[in-house]
């Protein structure tokens, strides 16, 4: 007795957005805190940085933190187009802020990898996240719908 039954689950696109911002954030402030824990680790920063003081470096991080954070908000509160929009372009510059400004450690590789699928996923929910303004039901079109096979 093979019974298939199809289930479909709706999330809110906001939501999901919002949610993806999280787990990003979350990956950034892991692989930061386990990097401290390498010896060696900011004399190796220091010599990367070259002639740029390494507070300018810190600074950088720090707004690219801030931006993942502002993101999950952001995700929530604004109106579609300005929201689509930004979701695509901070997750083409999240992903060039991973992987150019990486390392070599591998648990780095390993959480950078995690965080540039979940902003790929981010990017791909917002393009293709319809306009609620264009149809007739727009609380439907609002979402994502996953659907599974059991």
């Amino acid at each position: 007795m093979n019974k298939s039954v199809k289930t479909t689950m709706k999330i809110d696109t906001k939501v999901l957005l919002s949610t993806l911002w999280i787990v990003v954030m979350f990956n950034m402030l892991k692989a930061d805190i386990l990097s401290l824990y390498i010896p060696g680790a900011a004399d190796e920063l220091a010599k990367t940085a070259g002639e740029t003081p390494i507070t300018l470096l810190m600074l950088g991080g720090a707004i690219m933190m801030e931006i993942a954070i502002v993101m999950i908000l952001l995700s929530r509160v604004l109106p579609y187009r300005v929201n689509r929009w930004l979701n695509i372009i901070t997750g083409i510059t999240t992903i060039a802020f991973v992987v150019g400004g990486g390392s070599s450690y591998p648990h780095y590789i390993f959480i950078a990898a995690v965080e540039v699928v979940c902003l790929l996923l981010i990017i791909w929910f917002a393009w293709r996240w319809p306009n609620p303004e264009k149809s007739a039901s727009p609380a439907v079109l609002d979402q994502v719908e996953f659907s599974s096979h059991l």
